[in-house]
């Protein structure tokens, strides 16, 4: 997978710009604030339709415009792919190939990348929610039909929660036959989830654990563990799992009146990871935590590539000067000859190119590439 060219209208703080991305390692360097990680956010939302970084579209809108445009070109194993985003206060439209899809889901998966910046630490020693929300966007990217089901367990979610707000506690009136059909609903759409995370996590798990002892030469040991809000995953089929959603829903009714709000299901699963048998979020060093990261992020790249044929876009915003020598050296080994990479950085002093040849180096200001070396 290889991005050929890029273009953005009135996106965040650039006007109208186009970019020639036909070189395996595209760096963007120049101070803080000049719109550097804007630019692999644009890639991003290009792939997943929503950024890493914020959950209002309307942030993506350069100021008193009504819409920001994406648009891609990519070498995909089975030919060329124009992509185009179109975001307004109205919502989404993507085309693919200039044909409007009808939904999201079926442009989601045309363009993969993954993206690995220094917050992205916090799926490691971060809240659950954070690494919920990591599970959810590279789960859809390879399974976009994930996304669906995210979609409708959320809407039911939302409407039980009103449901148990209104009628619960002392004279709520809550019917035990109405909150049955959204037991029913919920269990439906949440199984499915817990299902993809797991068999997700473990493949997930496969690449990181080996790619973790080359970075620790064998001396550090990764295991990464799906730690679902009831029960146990692993091995059983949808039914049963069906059923034990169904049995702690009922175990709980009376204490999810109570409180007015839904305590089992996927948005309260969690990952935990462990090196050596002791989890990295409590008790790993902060080396630790970041080569932790560093083995998902690498490990994402091989399972992207095991699900749909070829290797994503990796987006590295501003994280080689975080890394040491030999996590850098780890990682450019990794991406070469193999993966097309997008680099920001304030300087190259602090990033290791010299055994990059196939390289460009973009001058970014005040939302301008002013310059380009090749």
């Amino acid at each position: 997978m290889f991005l050929r060219k890029l273009a953005l209208q009135h996106y965040r703080n650039y006007g109208s710009i186009e970019l020639s991305t036909d070189k395996a390692v595209n760096v963007f360097i120049g101070p803080n604030a000049q719109g550097k990680t804007n630019l692999l956010e644009s890639i991003f939302v290009l792939a997943l339709t929503k950024s890493h970084r914020t959950y209002q579209d309307k942030e993506l809108i350069a100021w008193d415009r009504p819409e920001t445009v994406i648009y891609g070109e990519v070498d995909k194993k089975y030919g060329p792919c124009k992509l185009q985003l179109q975001i307004s206060a109205q919502g989404k439209k993507a085309r693919i190939n200039g044909l409007e899809q009808k939904k999201l889901s079926g442009f989601v998966g045309a363009l993969n990348v993954v993206m690995f910046a220094p917050e992205d630490l916090e799926i490691v020693k971060g809240a659950p929610g954070i690494r919920r929300r990591f599970l959810d966007m590279e789960i859809g990217q390879v399974h976009p039909g994930y996304l669906y089901d995210i979609t409708q367990y959320q809407k039911i979610l939302q409407q039980r929660n009103h449901y148990l707000k209104q009628h619960g506690g002392p004279g709520g009136g809550a019917k035990t036959e109405m909150l049955q059909v959204w037991n029913e609903q919920l269990a439906t759409f949440g199984t499915k989830i817990m299902k993809k995370r797991q068999s997700f996590i473990e493949k997930l798990e496969r690449w990181a654990r080996t790619i973790h002892s080359g970075i620790t030469a064998d001396k550090e040991a990764l295991k990464i563990e799906y730690k679902p809000s009831f029960g146990e995953t692993a091995g059983e089929d949808e039914t049963i799992l069906f059923r034990q959603f169904m049995i702690k829903l009922s175990e709980v009714k009376d204490q999810e009146l109570r409180r007015g709000t839904t305590l089992v299901g996927p948005h309260r699963d969690d990952l935990l990871f462990f090196i050596n048998g002791k989890e990295v979020q409590t008790f790993g060093s902060q080396g630790q935590q970041r080569t932790t990261a560093l083995s998902v992020k690498l490990a994402e790249l091989e399972l992207i590539n095991e699900e749909v044929g070829e290797y994503p876009l990796l987006l590295l915003d501003d994280v080689l000067s975080e890394l040491d020598q030999n996590r850098q050296t780890q990682l450019i080994e990794t991406i070469q000859n193999k993966v097309q990479t997008f680099i920001t950085t304030t300087g190259m002093e602090s990033v290791d190119l010299s055994k990059i040849p196939d390289l460009a180096v973009f001058q970014v200001r005040e939302g301008s590439i002013v310059t380009e070396q090749q």
